[in-house]
């Protein structure tokens, strides 16, 4: 018997630690290759480790919870199966031979087996080789329609979205109340889409309506809940997750404040600080206090995004598929950048003392998302090669993976700009800081009505504000400014990128 022990590898680009989350095996567990053993969270997600042997677990050698160094040890499997094998030299029995159509039943009458499939016939044994039914012999039901607002389709939000307006449809950039049912005389178009998930009208969430009825009891809006249904429909359990989760946050806040008779020290909570959190707070002082930050803010009338999105949101060929101003911000950014190419660059220190900058010819385009494990950049690769739906389309991708916590650290490596919402709750602007590696980062607000002066006269128009933050080594304030005013003329005339 060979023993054969499993080290922790990198799994990632400079990798040097990760903390075993979960295990998936226990001893005795008979496993093969390729199967999961178990699930270790790293600087940048969780990622699942397959197992490189075959055999039996003999010893699981770190606990849940710790810590360790790659190429630490942490798993035993010998390559002796458990179990009672059959001996070596005894024939297994041999399994009897499945007919392709089944048997027919020894008591069918021979009235019923005329064609010669009775008990005593041949066929009846085995396959009914050359018969069945004609090809006009079955016909299709007609396809029942359902109502317009009970499939419908959902894509999980992330930072990178607009916050939800009470005053206007326009008003809400990322989609509709999913309880704003569409008129009782519509009907879907159930033709596949990407992923061979059902289209329904754009925009809302895919619900049956009982689902919808116990959402609006409880006041939940199925836009905020992670869909796990074959459809990407929102299920029943769904909703009972996300509502234990949101009775235990109000649980949380109800007896956060500890009673002030107690010592000091039993009223704080102390939280180790690692995984993503440790990760984010190296790559935060690393980037503050090695880049001079510099800041600049323009205002934005973003009316006729708000109108071009949604003609793109009732347009055929975005059916389907979540469109939201941050699509049109993300392609202004890649339009400005090749404009202004230093945007998209690295400040590298030389080994010989010296430095150079690097201008990349490709947008990795980096879009921060507030995740249950803390916040993440992944990035659309080569974005500047992406049409508008397929921006549309990465975007949608990239919000589901980081949602359900599936982010893989080669989705987070690489960036050259990246786009932070802060507007996806209600803030106005903010000075973001930059990415690790980066030179450049643009933080967007949230869009509401302002009284805006238009041709002299006051009027309420949708209106933003961008915040950007640049590399003063590499970005002037020249260069910034004219960077900033490119994103904004897309914001402001979309048409632009017809160009």
């Amino acid at each position: 018997m060979t023993l054969n022990k499993f080290n922790l590898p990198d799994v990632g680009e400079g990798l040097t630690e990760a903390e075993i989350v979960s295990w998936k095996v226990k001893p005795g567990d008979a496993v093969a290759i390729n199967d999961v053993l178990c699930e270790i969270e790293t600087a940048k997600s969780i990622v699942e480790l397959p197992s490189p042997f075959a055999g039996t677990v003999s010893e699981l050698l770190v606990p849940e919870g710790i810590t360790i160094d790659v190429g630490t040890a942490i798993i035993s499997v010998s390559d002796e199966v458990s179990g009672d094998p059959t001996p070596a030299d005894v024939r297994a029995p041999e399994a009897p031979v499945q007919p392709l159509y089944g048997k027919l039943p020894a008591d069918v009458p021979e009235e019923a087996t005329a064609d010669g499939g009775g008990p005593g016939s041949p066929l009846a044994g085995g396959p009914l080789v050359g018969s069945g039914p004609k090809a006009d012999a079955v016909k299709r039901r007609p396809r029942k329609t359902a109502p317009a607002d009970s499939h419908t389709l959902n894509a999980p939000e992330v930072e990178p979205v607009q916050p939800r307006s009470s005053n206007s449809d326009a008003a809400e950039p990322e989609s509709a109340p999913a309880a704003a049912a569409a008129p009782t005389g519509e009907t879907l178009d159930q033709r596949p889409t990407f992923g061979g998930a059902i289209t329904g009208l754009v925009n809302k969430v895919l619900a049956k309506p009982p689902v919808r009825k116990i959402a609006r009891d409880l006041g939940i809006d199925l836009a905020d809940v992670v869909a796990t249904g074959l459809r990407g429909e929102v299920t029943r359990e769904d909703l009972v997750s996300y509502q234990a989760q949101r009775d235990a946050e109000l649980d949380k806040a109800d007896g956060f404040w500890g009673k002030a008779g107690k010592p000091q020290d039993q009223r704080i909570e102390q939280i180790p600080v690692k995984g993503v959190r440790k990760a984010t707070a190296k790559a935060m002082v690393d980037s503050a206090f090695s880049a001079p930050h510099v800041s600049i803010f323009v205002d934005v009338d973003a009316s006729r995004t708000m109108e071009f999105v949604k003609r793109l949101k009732a347009s055929r060929d975005f059916e389907g598929i979540r469109v939201s101003p941050l699509l049109i911000l993300a392609k202004a950014v890649i339009w400005a950048a090749a404009r202004n190419p230093s945007v998209n660059a690295t400040w590298v220190d030389t080994a010989e003392g010296a430095a150079e900058i690097h201008v990349k010819h490709y947008m990795n385009l980096g879009i921060a998302a507030a995740t249950p494990r803390g916040l993440m950049v992944p990035n659309i690769k080569n974005a500047q090669d992406l049409s508008l739906k397929e921006l549309a389309l990465a975007l949608n991708n990239l919000a589901t993976t980081a949602r359900a916590g599936k982010t893989q650290p080669a989705e987070m490596q690489g960036g050259t700009l990246t786009i932070t919402n802060i507007g996806a709750l209600g803030i106005d602007t903010g000075t973001p800081i930059i990415n690790p590696g980066e030179v450049a980062i643009v933080a967007f607000g949230t869009i509401k009505q302002k009284p805006w002066v238009l041709d002299g006269e006051v009027i309420p128009r949708w209106i933003t504000t961008l915040g950007g933050s640049f590399d003063h080594r590499v970005v002037d304030g020249d260069l910034s400014a004219r960077f900033m005013a490119d994103v904004a003329a897309i914001l402001e005339e979309p048409a632009l990128l017809l160009d």
